[in-house]
């Protein structure tokens, strides 16, 4: 599957690329809407950075206990009872008066929430998409999201500063509620893909099969933290530049969205796989500029050109998926997704307390030294060729003894 014409005469994709670009825009518009709010509020580039990354601290609680879901519940169901939840959560945020504790609160019930969407959305997809497909699939989607965070964050930003952070909540519990609706009546109803109670005794044997392959260890460490670190600096955009932080996350946005579209459709396969690391470095390295404080232009033009490095993202993903047996796919790339938005949030809170006792462009450079340093140190964990075809076909890399 080479094209993109191929993609959506597929089934059942145009309604999963539909539901999830509804809810990549209500979480723009959300994120950007409630980092506002609280730092009007309180004036610290801490909390600013806690309330837009929350959600992903409550990750790594969702990796531990409710993966085994993402396999063993119906697809259509669990992804529609998400996006409703998301709708009723961003809503309560909307309320005025509502205590500061209990936002927090919420956006930490939604990110328990959401840990499981990863793994549903993209294990379906796996399910959809022929076999050597998932990498130009997962693509397009990662080419949506960019292009809505482009134009999600720049009508965030209009929305909070023309009209108010809570209209803007209430906009984005809207699109949350539209994207259930595509979900509910564009897909199929499917079983499960795996046999067995969701637990979390499952959970937790599943999680130490998939690491207990060295290949697949170090691709999930490349794909959470040096990925995560960087996140960590984009979280301080609202601090860094209040009034210009929705111009500074669309353009990272459209270099996401080069680099998505280099990575996913003209780069050739044997190529792709060397440029992980490359990829990972140029991720970090122009944020180090940020010591110098640059204005808005220069630093809008470093973020850019950083964030076409998370192309590495799709070449991670797709070495994942050659590591990973079927009936775990959803569950291996919900860890992924579940593991990356937790060290994302880690790093944001990271990035937030070093900014309030230095300021924030130091600690933005202070986090991509970081990046830098663990890339290096994993650069030197990544298998060689042969060690890989040996891999694909040994028992840590294909488990037994799961329930299918």
């Amino acid at each position: 599957m080479r094209s993109y014409s191929e993609l959506f005469r597929t089934r059942e994709f145009t309604p999963l690329f539909l539901s999830a670009a509804f809810q990549g825009a209500a979480q723009t518009v959300g994120m950007l809407a409630i980092a506002t709010l609280v730092f009007r509020a309180t004036d610290s580039p801490l909390l600013s950075a806690l309330s837009m990354f929350g959600p992903q601290l409550a990750q790594v609680v969702g990796a531990t206990t409710l993966l085994s879901a993402a396999d063993r519940l119906a697809p259509r169901a669990t992804m529609t009872g998400i996006a409703l939840a998301f709708a009723l959560g961003t809503a309560a945020m909307a309320l005025p008066g509502l205590p500061l504790g209990a936002v927090f609160a919420l956006i930490l019930v939604l990110g328990l929430i959401a840990s499981l969407g990863g793994g549903v959305r993209w294990g379906l997809l796996n399910e959809i998409l022929a076999k050597d497909g998932y990498l130009l699939g997962r693509s397009v989607f990662n080419m949506m999201n960019g292009l809505i965070q482009i134009t999600g964050f720049a009508t965030g930003g209009v929305l909070v500063v023309l009209l108010s952070p809570r209209v803007t909540l209430l906009t984005a519990a809207a699109l949350y509620l539209a994207g259930a609706l595509v979900t509910r009546l564009g897909l199929s109803r499917r079983p499960p893909r795996a046999a067995g109670r969701p637990s979390i005794a499952q959970t937790w044997r599943t999680n130490a099969t998939l690491w207990s392959s060295h290949p697949r260890r170090t691709t999930y460490l490349l794909l959470w933290i040096p990925n995560g670190l960087v996140v960590g600096c984009e979280s301080l955009f609202v601090s860094y530049a209040p009034d210009r932080a929705g111009l500074l996350f669309a353009c990272g946005a459209f270099g996401m969205f080069v680099g998505d579209v280099a990575t996913g459709r003209l780069i050739p396969p044997r190529a792709r796989r060397r440029l992980g690391i490359p990829f990972l470095l140029l991720l970090a390295a122009p944020y180090l500029l940020f010591a110098l404080r640059p204005g808005t232009a220069v630093a809008a033009v470093c973020v850019a050109v950083a964030s076409v490095g998370f192309g590495a993202s799709l070449i991670q993903q797709e070495r994942l998926m050659e590591l990973t047996p079927d009936e775990l796919s959803g569950h291996a790339l919900g860890l992924h997704s579940s593991g990356m938005l937790t060290m994302q949030g880690v790093s944001a809170a990271l990035a937030g307390a070093v900014a309030q006792l230095t300021s924030p462009g130091t600690a933005m450079t202070l986090m991509a030294v970081a990046s830098l340093a663990v890339t290096a140190v994993l650069a030197t964990r990544v298998p060689e060729k042969k060690e890989r075809a040996a891999g694909r076909g040994s028992p840590a890399a294909r488990p037994t003894g799961v329930d299918s």
